[in-house]
């Protein structure tokens, strides 16, 4: 079982160290030899070699559509994949699964442009409480993810269920603990829990519309006193672009897996030149960036998923001088190895 263990441990995000790492690090060998025909038909359906199976994929690419099981459906059609023994019917329960899962980006997408015309129209506070009564309740809790991204603040998001009742997600940036918060406002709540990044809430009906400005109240006395301000090193290393070759990427591989409690280390790479800008993306979308930088000796790729040449703090021109902070990225697409970079900022 020490795959299951593994693929829980990778999906649910707890801190990479001590005994987690210990058993994220053993399930990602089982992974790679699983034998489950659910597991091999979903990463059949989404081209991934399972030799090779990273937590970027776990992350990314399997949980995702695991997940949409009991964000649109039910959580046993999950549970079915894993443990189904029929090949026929795994293949079957994977295209649904990657199906349903097509589907929630939609309902996601739909609801963000939602969310960026009331934005327009508003005043932002410590705390950004948003909802609709008629949004999924199963897709708020990503929804509430990428406007943390975005804004920076801890983040409400709500709707209502079969029943009438307020329920929803919510993620914090990191400034306060997200159950701290909802504990020092718990005269606004029915029920809630969660962790320190994440939980989930119930609210009184009468008491939604004062929502913000109560956890934006309390979130002034129960912030961690580092997100005040202070200077931090954003990047673990300072290099020059010779540094991106598969010796590297072999002695950062020892330090996998990464995630929560255990990132990627960060490469800066100061005063390098763009030299080529590509999109590239999904049937010609050309939703994603690819850039060549150099520096006068050496040269590398970097990529930028979901991104566009205005995503980044400074202007992204063929010719110009930028400060690159990258992840080291081994990409086997279409059975292809390459190393490349995957940008975290430009500046």
């Amino acid at each position: 079982m020490l795959d299951m263990v593994g693929l829980a441990t990778l999906s649910d995000m707890v801190p990479l160290t001590g005994e987690n790492r210990t058993i994220a690090y053993f399930g990602m060998k089982v992974l790679r030899k699983s034998p489950r025909p659910g597991l091999q038909k979903l990463l059949a359906k989404i081209s991934i070699d399972q030799r090779y199976l990273t937590e970027d994929d776990i992350g990314f690419m399997v949980t995702p559509r695991l997940n949409a099981a009991s964000r649109m459906d039910d959580p046993m059609r999950a549970f079915e994949l894993l443990s189904m023994e029929d090949e026929e019917e795994a293949g079957i329960l994977a295209d649904y699964l990657s199906k349903i899962n097509d589907e929630r980006k939609d309902i996601v997408k739909g609801i963000m442009r939602e969310v960026n015309k009331k934005f327009d129209k508003r005043e932002m506070r410590e705390v950004i409480v948003i909802g609709n009564p008629l949004w999924k309740i199963g897709v708020l809790g990503l929804v509430a993810g990428k406007i943390m991204d975005e804004y920076q603040k801890p983040v409400f998001v709500w709707g209502k269920d079969e029943n009438d009742i307020i329920k929803g997600s919510c993620r914090s940036d990191g400034s306060v603990s997200i159950v701290e918060l909802m504990t020092h406002a718990s005269d606004s709540f029915l029920e809630f829990g969660g962790h320190e990044l994440a939980g989930g809430f119930t609210v009184h009906n009468d008491r939604i519309h004062f929502l913000e400005e109560s956890l934006s109240l309390s979130f002034l006395e129960v912030k961690h006193p580092a997100s005040a301000g202070g200077e931090k090193t954003n990047y673990d290393i300072k290099s020059s672009l010779d540094i991106v070759n598969m010796k590297s990427w072999r002695e950062i591989e020892k330090l996998a897996p990464f995630g929560f409690g255990n990132p990627k280390p960060i490469f800066q790479f100061s005063n390098i030149k763009i030299e080529k800008i590509k999109k590239f993306g999904k049937n010609g979308s050309g939703e994603h960036l690819e850039i060549i930088f150099s520096d006068g000796d050496s040269k590398a790729k970097a990529i930028s998923f979901f991104s566009n040449i205005d995503s980044f703090n400074s202007q992204l021109i063929e010719g110009s001088k930028i400060n690159l902070l990258a992840t080291f990225d081994l990409s086997r697409f279409r059975g292809r190895e390459e190393l490349r970079l995957r940008v975290e900022e430009i500046t």
